[in-house]
Order: structure tokens, then sequence, then C-alpha cells
């Protein structure tokens, strides 16, 4: 949520500057997580008075104006705004005033624009940089007096302050509620606007009715008549809108979003005009379906709560209006809706078709539920400021059963101790359950007191002790409270021979030049069907978001996402890695049943994952720019591998993950470990990746395991190297011609290197040339030139016989 510092202090005097005030939201629980300038560094810029406006004499589509700027003097100044007219007020930019720019900042200069002297310029809000409307002039206030700054006039120097608020903490999605906790930081006293209800000056009513109590205990309606919704939104509610992030619309929305943030009431306006014989609170029917105000198309159920009239749905209950009763320039006759709906009915509608509005975010985090009235006062009051009219009176229906109700708590002090580590004086507790509004009694004494209280209607979240005790120990102040460290034996636990720790294999990455990634164990199922087409995500039942809906099946997610987000950011050259749990369902159940988590086996692997791209080597002098290539990749697996001193192979994969000519399958001591090569192209495209992003995935319980080492004599006896070249069928793999002369050979063949493969003139089609370099040592003796060649045409007689291999 953004909220303007100078509003919320007008609704509490605390005398904190912003950088205090940040911290103690922060250490509160309502964490801070940015902070900017409502506007930027204006200089000389000043409200002035257009007393003059003619026709420039040589451009039709300027307008030569003569401008009063009080003290500062007199202006003449060429515009192109349309909406100039004598009399009105605007920003003028004097000379001398620096303005915003895309390179930072522009100075303001007299000029003469198509023969017409130009001192200074008339400004629009896209120009000063308080919004995007770049169509004509800012209109000021005409109670503005000629020559007062800018920055004074609109109170510019003010802060937009973002907060990254817990889903528990709806009671702070309000200027209101923000106020509350500032005044209980700070004891300092509440400064509300007055809400007094509005006269009543027509009879005029709309009839409602509720069916679904359970999804909406409250209902409230009130009729308008005869307003003007033409009329511009003044600049000050303009404003305190755009400092919160949201952009003006029309008047009477503007009003709905104003209460929203000053409450945290939602509410919404229906063109009565458009409605037909009464608002029906009732879930869908079949075959029903509703045009929302954002375009999309909805078709309803009865598992929906709607909004309805005679000609059926008018709105979502609780999330989104619908286009075909929204209110427009056109409209005269207003129906003001305001009600409480359940959070559950509301959070199950809003995440099945994604609509995430700030209406939905603030009921399923649950609103006030004594709220509605005061916010129909308030908004009606706005309402008849700014569109005129004549308010009806308020029709509510109720079923006050259906309401939450207060739920009353008991803190025991002992129990404060045992969790906080300390004892906080009993005053201290009193007071701020006071002020928390919680009512507190007190019973017993001594170490048997303990508190009672009532939870407000604002706050759903106090449920039980320990609600109490967090909230106790975040007012108090988390730094009040002692740092202890815990006394606690430790054993040490003995290393397995059999296994090397995971901390040996992510330092081993680190040695290599790999940072360590930490990535969501959910992903977005999209992202699960290109990464893994061939496996079956296990879908959440209640996921948290669509983009965290699904358990991941493999390591890759987390890595492309970390990489993606790196090149964003300008990064050329990235090393990755992850040590996570994967999930793979087995059994029956569909694709995304909410029974699969009955029906099915989960089996959890431990996988390590890494990602490479850009230049093999850092950019330097001593380097070329070559980019890293498969081999780069598989030379980091085999030294990672090589930890275990188990044997490893590599084999041709058929992945459809992968590039078919440059990936592989991991095998150590026989079991699959994993994979390797680069992506296949069409995942790089579908993920927005460049070309040439390389990946790997082993399991670690099959890679950490190691082989027990064995000691052997250095052999005394000299080695010799024979050099062979061999040409075979293209589809042989250097593995294969390494395991037939190893079989031939036996314990002779200590070392088997590939030095060359080639295609090309001088060998058949279908066929390829290896080079390989056999090693050969006798334990207990030299070697003669005699054995040597007898162990030599073994060799060549042994692949000729398996490979169909020929001495080349």
């Amino acid at each position: 949520m953004k909220f303007s510092e100078r509003w919320l202090k007008a609704w509490v005097a605390a005398e904190v500057d912003t950088e205090r005030l940040c911290d103690q939201l922060t250490n509160a629980g309502l964490e801070v997580e940015g902070v900017e300038d409502v506007a930027p560094a204006l200089s000389k810029v000043v409200v002035a008075t257009v007393t003059d406006v003619a026709a420039h004499p040589s451009a039709p589509a300027l307008s030569v104006c003569q401008v009063d700027a009080g003290e500062r003097g007199a202006f003449q100044v060429v515009c192109g705004a349309p909406n100039v007219q004598a009399g009105g007020k605007y920003p003028l930019a004097t000379v001398g005033a620096m303005l915003p720019a895309e390179d930072g900042a522009r100075e303001i200069g007299a000029a003469t624009v198509r023969g017409v002297a130009s001192t200074g310029m008339l400004c629009s809000e896209a120009e000063l940089g308080l919004g995007n409307d770049a169509s004509g002039l800012l209109e000021l206030p005409r109670a503005f007096s000629p020559g007062q700054d800018l920055r004074d006039a609109l109170a510019l120097d003010d802060a937009t302050i973002e907060l990254d608020l817990t889903p528990n903490r709806g009671d702070c999605l309000s200027i209101r509620g923000l106020a509350r906790e500032v005044a209980l930081l700070n004891s300092a006293p509440l400064a509300p606007p007055p809400i007094a209800p509005v006269p009543v000056e027509s009879q005029a009513e709309f009839p409602l009715a509720i069916e679904n109590y359970a999804g909406c205990p409250r209902y409230l309606g009130r009729v308008f008549e005869g307003v003007n919704t033409r009329r511009a939104t003044p600049l000050w509610l303009r404003e305190r809108l755009r400092r919160c992030g949201l952009r003006s619309i029309d008047p009477v929305v503007d009003v709905t979003n104003y209460v929203l943030l000053e409450l945290g009431q939602p509410m919404h306006a229906f063109d009565l005009d458009q409605l037909r014989d009464g608002i029906v609170v009732r879930n869908g029917r079949a075959g029903e379906r509703i045009a929302l105000l954002d375009g999309r198309r909805i078709e309803a159920d009865d598992d929906m709560l709607l909004i309805t009239d005679g000609g059926g749905p008018v709105a979502i209950a609780g999330v989104m209006g619908g286009e075909r009763s929204g209110v427009a320039p056109t409209t005269r006759n207003v129906f003001l809706e305001c009600a409480f709906f359940a959070p559950q009915t509301v959070a199950a509608t809003a995440r099945r078709f994604d609509l995430h509005t700030d209406a939905a975010h603030r009921y399923e985090r649950g609103v006030d539920w004594q709220l509605q009235a005061q916010a129909v006062e308030r908004a009606s009051a706005l309402l008849l400021e700014i569109v005129g009219g004549k308010a009806g009176p308020i029709v509510e229906a109720v079923d006050a059963s259906q309401l939450p109700s207060p739920r009353t708590v008991r803190l025991r002090k002992a129990r404060l101790r045992t969790l906080v580590g300390e004892t906080i004086p009993d005053a201290d507790v009193q007071r701020i359950l006071e002020r928390l509004e919680l009512s507190p009694s007190t019973s017993g004494s001594g170490d048997d007191l303990a508190w009672t209280v009532t939870s407000p209607s604002h706050r759903f979240d106090i449920e039980r002790e320990e609600d109490l005790v967090e909230e106790v120990l975040r007012v108090y102040g988390y730094n009040a409270v002692a740092s202890r460290v815990p006394a606690t034996a430790l054993t040490l636990g003995a290393p397995a021979a059999s296994s090397l720790p995971v901390t040996r294999l992510a330092d081993a990455l680190v040695d290599l030049g790999y940072s360590e990634a930490v990535a969501y164990s959910f992903l977005d199922p999209k992202i699960a069907d290109v990464l893994d087409p061939r496996g079956d995500a296990l879908r959440i039942v209640n996921p948290i978001s669509s983009e965290h809906a699904a358990m991941r099946t493999n390591i890759l997610p987390g890595l492309v996402a970390a990489l993606r987000v790196n090149l964003a950011r300008q990064a050329t050259r990235l090393r990755l890695f992850e040590i996570g749990q994967c999930f793979t369902a087995h059994g029956e159940g569909g694709h995304g049943a909410v029974e699969r988590a009955v029906e099915q086996v989960v089996e959890q692997k431990v996988l390590c994952g890494g990602i490479l791209y850009g230049r093999r080597e850092e950019e330097g002098w001593a380097h070329d720019a070559q980019a890293v290539d498969f081999f780069d990749l598989k030379g980091d697996v085999e030294r990672l591998l090589a930890l275990g001193g188990q044997p490893v192979a590599f084999a041709r994969a058929d992945d459809p993950v992968l590039h078919p000519g440059q990936s592989a399958t991991v095998t150590v001591d026989g079991q699959a470990a994993g994979r390797l090569g680069r992506l296949h192209p069409e995942v790089e495209a579908a993920l927005g990746l460049p070309p040439e992003v390389f990946v790997f995935e082993l399991d670690v319980a099959v890679v950490s395991a190691t082989r027990p080492p064995r000691h052997m004599p250095l052999s005394r006896h000299p080695a010799v190297r024979r050099d062979l070249a061999v040409v075979v069928a293209a589809n042989v793999e250097a593995a294969q011609v390494e395991a037939v002369v190893r079989r031939a050979l036996g314990s002779l063949a200590t070392d088997f290197r590939v030095f060359d493969v080639y295609q090309g003139e001088g060998v058949a089609d279908g066929k390829k040339s290896i080079a390989v370099a056999i090693t050969m040592r006798h334990a207990a003796r030299t070697l003669t030139d005699a054995e040597i060649r007898d162990h030599t045409d073994r060799a060549i007689a042994a692949l000729a016989r398996e490979l169909d291999a020929q001495l080349r």
C-alpha cells in the first residue's frame, strides 16, 4: 500500500520526521518497502493568473497570454494548450525555472515563438512531473494567490511511503488504520475528520435484498438524484489519490477510491438509470455472464456471489463492477453501494478468476464490519460537494447473526514473560492494550495476573493469546528486549564415509565460479509445462498466486527465473547453482485435481542444478570474448562428480528440454545421476532467453555417494603410449570405443584419451575418424616391443569385431 505522509499526519499529530516514521512502522511489523518524493525538485514555478488570451498572429494553434504572477510581475507567454482561458490560474515556470526531463532537468528561458516574445512557460501536470496528463494546462484552484510558490500552494513537500503489509494486517490498508498505529506508537492523539450524517433531500430509494447472507451479511445503498458527473474532481482530492498510487478517473469513482484509501471501506457506484427492479445480492446461475469494467467477460456459476438487478449481474461482489451499469459522463442519478462481504467468499472468487483489485485485496483480509454506515456518510458528503445533487435515505439489509462477533481473549502475565523472555511492566502492558482499543480488564495479581480483552471490529487477527503477546511486544519494542544467546548443548555429528556432505558440493561449485541461488519450490504451471513437458506437476489446492500454483518437478525453473532477472539488470556473464527439493507425484489422479493430494504419493528428491551463460572468462586484455559451450559445462560437471571417486559415464540425451546435439545424460557407478546440456532453442524462445544457455541437473543422493579410497603402489616401470585413428560409423560414441579398448586390454590400459574427431574428405559418408591415445603399463615389469604390438593388435581387432572399426 502507498500513502501520503502529509495525509497521514493530518489524522495524527505525531512530531516525527519521515525517517523516524518509517523506522517506527517497520519495527512495528508494517514493513516500509520504499519512500519517494511526491514531486521532483521544482524551482521558480509559481501560481499565475491569465488576464488576457489573444490569438497568435501567425500560428492559429497558439495563444498569446498576458500573465499576472503577483509580486513577481507580469509576463507575456505563448501557449499552445487548448484549455487556457482568461481568469484561470495555472502553474508558470518563470525564466530560470528547472523542470524535470528524461535526461535530468531542463531550464526555462525567454524565447521568441513565431515572431512573438515569450517569457516563461505555462505548464501541464506532465511537464511538472505531477502526472501523465499532457493534454492541457494544470488548472489550479481560484483561491490560490498569484505569485505563490507552487510547492507551497500544492504542499509538495511530501513523501509517498509504500508498505509491504502481511495478510493479517488488513486494518492498516487505510489512512485511518495507519493513523491508529502511528498514534499508538507515539502516544499521540487521533484527529480524524468529522463525519456527520448528510441531510436527506430526496425520498428516492432503490429496493435491495440479500439471498446469501453468509456471503454478504450487510448491504447498504443510497440514491443520489441530479448529479453532474462532468464536473472536475478537485485538485486536492486528485493529488491525494496520485500520492497514494491511484489515478483520477471521474468525480464519482474518485470519491469511492478516496473513501477506500481514507477509511479502508470499498464502495461502488452504479448509474441508477441503467438498473432495473432493484438490487439482489445472490449467487450466480448457470449461463449468466457479466462484462466487467476492465473489458473482461466472466461466466458465472453458483459458487460466485453477484450483485444483480432485474437484467442480471451488474457486479462481482467485492471484486469489480460491471460495464453495463458503470458511471459515465452522461450519468445523472447514482446508486451508491457499501457492503460487508465475507473474506472467504471474495478471496475464492478473486483467485479463481485472477481478479486482484484494490477492493478484493481489502475484503479478503477483512474489512471493519461496523464501518459501512460511516463510509456511506463520508462518501455522500464528498459527492454532494463535488457533483451536487440530492441524497436519498440510506437503505440497509442486514443479518446480524451472520456478521463477525468480537472475540474475547485472555493474556496471562506468566505466558507473556515466557514467550518474550523477560518481564514487561504491568503498567506498560495495560497502556498498550488500552491504546490498541482492546478494552482490557484484569484479574488476579502478581504472577497470576491476567488481562482479558475484546477484539475491536477492525482487528480480525486477534484470535488467541499468542496474538496478544505479539501485539504487546511489537508496540513495546523488539529492541527494548535484551538479546540473550541460548545455552544449548551441541553434539558433533560423525561424518559418513559413504557420502559427501551437501555443503561439499556447494563449496566445489563456488570454487568453480558459481553463485548460489535460492528459489521458491512453487512455480507457474505454464513454466512447468515448458521445462518438464513429460512431467505432471503437483498442483496446489490453495495457491498464494497463479505464479505459485504448482510444485517444481526439477530444479531448473528457479535458475531460469534468476537468469532472467539478472539479464534484465544488464548482467552479461552468469554462473548460478541451487540445491533444493523437487517433488514428483506417483499414482492416479487428474491433472490439477484437488483429490491428487490424497490419491497420489509425493516423492521428494534433492537435486543440484546449475546454469551458465555468457563469456568463458571475465572481460580482460588477456582473454578473448569466446562464449561458454557444452564442454565448459561438461568440465564443471566432471569436476563436481570427481569428488565422489565413482566411475562416471556420459551418453547422448533424448530430452525435449535440451538441445538434441548438445546434451548428455550422466550415470555414476551405473546409476542415472542427471543430465546436462544447452537448453533447446524452442525452450529458450518460449522463456524469452537469449541463445546458448547451458544447464545441468544432478541427483544429490547419487552424486554424493563415495567410493572408499584404495591405495595402489606406484609402478616403477615405464608407460608406453600408442595413438590409433579408427574409422567408425558416425553414430558410434567415443565412450563405446573406450569401453571396447578397456575390455580388450584389461588392467594394462591405464589411460585413454580422445584427441581428434574428423569427418570430411578421405572419410566415407556416414563415417567418422576418432583418434585416441592409449597408455599401457604393466605393474610388475617393462613391456617388450612384441608385447606392445600384440596388445595393440588385440585392441584393434576388438574394435573391428565389436564396432566394425577400421584402422585409418
